[in-house]
């Protein structure tokens, strides 16, 4: 039986997030899944593989078979909510949950990346519709070197790389859906303001060189509403809200 199984994994669930649990073997995406609107808030599904995973800007996002974290959780935020905010949102859960878990260091890379070692190990994708926002995570658990895309923008690596053991994907589904739930909950009744202390210690690009649409500058804090800081050779210094920033290579 597969770790991510819904016998597996409702035992462990703490919070109402994956109270409706959709489990499959093989999909196009788990957003997909849940594209339709008779899905709940907080329902769930999980794949253990993607035909045709996507990622930020139309990328694609390549699996092996039965070694990554596949899954989608649809949200229901207030009308008006500022919802690319949940890519970050839905960072700090990842992040805390998997340094909890598996023991290991992790920074959030704005806007919706989740770094181990300063290569990407989770991404974050959010689709809305309808005034709903399907949050797509995706989570590189036990991929061995040779299992990982290597034809990326930035390097990747797995939890078990990085931890140097094997994981039980059921345990880490469960403890970022429980993650995800209090971030959720805290961004709803705060803002960011209520993860800015996690958003600061785990920004990856803080001090950063950086190109931002092509021009260079140092990536400083990420702002209360959720844009980053970068501060432009010459002086200037701009909030970014959306578009490509690239870490540049030191001299």
């Amino acid at each position: 039986m597969s770790d991510l199984a819904p016998d597996r994994v409702r035992p462990r669930l703490r919070g109402s997030f994956g109270e409706s649990y959709l489990y499959v073997v093989e999909t196009s995406s788990t957003q997909d899944v849940l594209r339709d609107s008779e899905h709940p808030h907080g329902a769930v599904a999980v794949a253990e593989h993607q035909t045709a995973g996507r990622g930020r800007s139309g990328r694609r996002w390549e699996d092996e078979p039965a070694t990554a974290l596949l899954f989608s959780v649809v949200l229901e935020p207030p009308s008006g909510s500022p919802l690319p905010q949940l890519s970050l949102v839905a960072g700090v859960a990842v992040a805390v949950a998997l340094e909890r878990e598996g023991a290991v260091p992790t920074l959030v890379k704005w806007p919706n990346d989740v770094l181990v070692e300063r290569a990407k190990v989770a991404g974050i994708l959010l689709e809305a519709a309808g005034g709903r926002v399907v949050c797509g995570i995706g989570v590189n658990v036990d991929q061995d070197e040779d299992e990982l895309p290597h034809e990326t923008r930035a390097p990747a690596t797995s939890l078990r790389l990085a931890a140097g053991r094997r994981f039980d994907r059921g345990v880490l589904l469960a403890a970022v859906l429980d993650e995800l739930e209090r971030t959720y909950a805290a961004w709803l009744g705060h803002g960011l303001e209520a993860l800015a202390d996690e958003l600061e210690r785990r920004n990856a690009l803080d001090g950063a060189i950086v190109s931002v649409d092509g021009r260079r500058g140092v990536a400083g804090a990420i702002a209360a509403d959720g844009r980053l800081t970068v501060e432009l050779d010459g002086g200037e210094t701009v909030l970014v809200e959306s578009g490509e920033v690239e870490i540049q290579a030191t001299d």
